[in-house]
């Protein structure tokens, strides 16, 4: 067994295929689920409180007015709020569930994209203050993640995702713009927040469904793979030795070797309800380290507590020998999940570090 770990160290043995004191964890919270985990706790900090191991920094909010982007929408909802890319969101009537509308929908010209104003990613404010965070994280003794972001779930929610899946095949001009336009803000925020010290870029688009990919492998060869390349060789190029986290939902079995190729190093979240964890492991585990495996529409909603201590385990003895395995629930944690599995998921992972 090895020595205690500071959880910096213990992230790093683990992404680095080393077996760690034991296995490292994350949760991710709902608006519902996290005001209920702190009126039970009674903890300001939740990440504090259940002693994740790491603490992730991100752009600084713009301060650009959004209203600009108003003009783009028509017959918005009460109540809807804009984001930095212009793209609406209306309130819904479940929890924090909204409803996403494409302020480029309607654009039928080359010259509407060129003249939509895009975000202000690359402004030096932006960054103010982050590198002084990262230092402060690693001071802690913690594992300092930056979040740079998204190309295709960007684009598409700026378009649309009807419009843009047709515009891969009918209009690959207006394609071409959004995915470049975007990628060059990634490549410029990978490069920022390696300089600033990060010890790992976190990255993602949803392009798995639970059945398969939610396009080709061949559009996501043409569209993807290529500009995904550029924003990790950013990273990169600045630092050989900062990690790579990639995220999607659902099957992308097809494309995980070319993830890799790429320079992908740490994939999440791997919902066990349509990817095989263990297999995976096997398949790919001297080149990939894994994050998630404990499902979120399965066993952290409807199992007992001792069903989740029995996957954690599970996951820990397969997917955790040797290193390469960071455990979480696959998504947030809804609503529907019970306190006491939360619980449970934790003390799991305790009781396995302690031979229990």
């Amino acid at each position: 067994m090895p020595t205690t770990q500071t959880p910096r160290q213990r992230m790093i043995a683990a992404l680095s295929h080393t077996e760690p004191d034991k296995v490292p964890r994350d949760m991710g919270f709902t608006p519902p689920v996290e005001k209920m985990l702190k009126e039970k706790t009674g903890a300001d900090d939740l990440y504090d409180y259940f002693e994740l191991e790491f603490r992730g920094v991100a752009q600084r909010h713009t301060t650009r007015d959004l209203e600009i982007y108003r003009r783009y929408h028509t017959g918005l909802k009460d109540g809807a709020t804009l984001d930095e890319y212009g793209i609406a969101e209306e309130p819904g009537d479940f929890y924090h569930f909204t409803h996403t509308v494409a302020p480029m929908q309607h654009f039928t010209s080359i010259r509407e994209f060129e003249a939509y104003p895009m975000p202000d990613i690359m402004d030096d404010y932006r960054y103010d203050g982050i590198a002084d965070t990262i230092a402060d994280i690693k001071a802690r003794g913690l594992f300092a993640t930056a979040w740079v972001g998204h190309i295709f779930e960007t684009v598409w929610h700026m378009r649309g995702m009807d419009r843009f899946m047709m515009d891969m095949i009918e209009h690959p001009e207006f394609a071409a713009f959004l995915v470049e336009t975007i990628t060059e803000m990634r490549v410029h925020m990978a490069d920022r927040f390696t300089r600033m010290g990060a010890d790992m870029i976190t990255l993602g688009d949803d392009v798995g469904m639970q059945t398969g990919m939610m396009m080709s492998p061949e559009l996501w060869r043409r569209w993807f793979k290529p500009n995904l390349a550029r924003v990790i060789a950013a990273a990169k190029d600045v630092n050989p030795d900062v990690y790579i986290w990639y995220h999607s939902d659902g099957n992308i079995e097809a494309v995980i070797p070319e993830l890799i190729e790429v320079g992908v190093e740490i994939l999440n979240p791997i919902q066990p309800e349509c990817m095989d964890p263990a297999k995976l492991k096997r398949q790919y585990g001297d080149r990939l380290s894994f994050w998630g495996t404990i499902g979120i529409q399965t066993t952290m909603p409807f199992g007992t507590p001792d069903d989740v201590k029995r996957e954690v385990r599970e996951r820990i003895r397969t997917v955790g020998k040797g290193g390469g395995l960071v455990l979480a629930p696959t998504h947030v944690l809804e609503p529907e999940v019970p306190y006491e599995n939360i619980l449970a998921f934790i003390e799991a992972i305790e009781e396995e570090a302690r031979g229990d």
